[in-house]
């Protein structure tokens, strides 16, 4: 069994300080214990572009604060901030173990449409964390787009996540697309967007969702804040996935940089 935290929240426009406080407070005040919480992307700031201002080097504040959740709550705790490495920028999700131990995922697909291309590195790398017995992919909200990136290829993962600033009027294709990744890859899939506006004036509807791996959808709450706790069966997607073995007639494919 996998318990599971999602949070949909608004966002103080690029002030990490606040955001973190705010965030906390909705850690701590969880009503059941989890295993995994999952936080929107860019959950430091909202979407900006100002990263040369607000672009923190690995382990300092946020990382330092991610550390201390984890070590609390006893939970993974994942979403992306930006980070500066090397002279270069990435929107970066950190999967934060409660004992210290960590991994990260840089975006791989770059929204150019607000010039995240120009501002940020984009990853070459898949992520793929073992985590109470579950198989778990972290992506980053324009990755959803992208399937072949995301495919389940020999049944690698059983939970796909996507945290997310995902603007209110492309909310139909949010959802959508996210129904679709978890009937093509027949897995869980969980996204995690942001509520209210931002910096820039640009609304978002929340949708935050959890699907399983026949498209149905568990969980959706759009407009308003929320926390989100279930708890998730491996036994169940396996019977599913022997019942309905549709990876089995995948096309073979390979991606090349």
């Amino acid at each position: 069994m996998l318990h599971l935290t999602l949070i949909q929240t608004v966002l103080h426009w690029e002030n990490p300080t606040a955001n973190r406080a705010m965030l906390e407070e909705k850690v701590f005040a969880l009503p059941e214990k989890t295993d995994l919480i999952v936080l929107p992307e860019m959950f430091t700031t909202g979407f900006t572009m100002n990263a040369r201002s607000l672009a923190e080097p690995m382990n300092l504040t946020t990382f330092r604060w991610l550390k201390q959740m984890a070590a609390q709550t006893g939970a993974v705790v994942t979403g992306s901030y930006m980070v500066q490495e090397k002279g270069q920028f990435y929107n970066r999700l950190i999967w934060m173990e409660p004992d210290g131990s960590f991994d990260t995922y840089d975006k791989r697909h770059l929204f150019r449409m607000a010039d995240e291309d120009r501002t940020y590195t984009a990853g070459t790398k898949r992520l793929i964390k073992s985590w109470k017995g579950w198989n778990i992919c972290p992506l980053i909200c324009y990755d959803l787009r992208f399937p072949v990136w995301s495919r389940n290829t020999g049944l690698a993962y059983d939970l796909l996540l996507y945290v997310a600033n995902w603007p209110a009027p492309r909310r139909t294709a949010w959802n959508a697309l996210l129904q679709a990744r978890a009937i093509e890859n027949l897995a869980y899939v969980a996204g995690v967007n942001r509520v209210g506006e931002d910096g820039n004036g640009h609304a978002y509807a929340g949708d935050s969702s959890l699907i399983d791996p026949k498209g149905e959808v568990l969980f959706r709450q759009d407009q308003s804040e929320a926390v989100f706790q279930t708890t998730l069966s491996l036994d169940e997607l396996r019977a599913y996935r022997e019942r309905f073995p549709a990876h089995r007639d995948a096309d073979d494919f390979q991606i090349i940089f």
